[in-house]
């Protein structure tokens, strides 16, 4: 069974960056694309960004694409966004997922491996 920890969440100011992280113990985190998706009050879950299993290819979102960045580190089990440049918008729960899998219509979890998830407000 896999487990996802994140962490890094919190308060911070229009224009402002955060680094989230997310640590998975329980599986073969090596052969996984990981990925975050963020879950804003009375929307649905949407996806933010993915890394392929050896960090060569990365995907975005249009929303956060030029201002967040993915990255992993296979030796600790980590993957990481760095979120640059943030706005009001950007308000949510963000959660790490792992083996996602790509489709025509988008990135998906179908193994439901999530994080318990991490706020992350942007607010002045």
């Amino acid at each position: 069974q896999v487990q996802l920890v994140e962490s890094g969440g919190g308060l911070v100011q229009p224009g402002g960056s955060l680094r989230l992280s997310c640590v998975a113990s329980g599986g073969f985190f090596y052969n996984y694309a990981m990925g975050w998706f963020r879950q804003a009050p009375g929307k649905e879950r949407e996806f933010v960004a993915v890394i392929s299993w050896s960090g060569s290819n990365t995907y975005y979102s249009n929303s956060v694409k030029g201002r967040f960045t993915i990255s992993r580190d296979n030796d600790k089990n980590t993957v990481t966004l760095q979120m640059n440049s943030l706005t009001p918008e950007d308000t949510a729960v963000y959660y790490c997922a792992a083996d996602l899998i790509r489709r025509p219509d988008g990135w998906f979890n179908d193994n439901n491996y999530w994080g318990q998830g991490t706020q992350v407000t942007v607010s002045s």
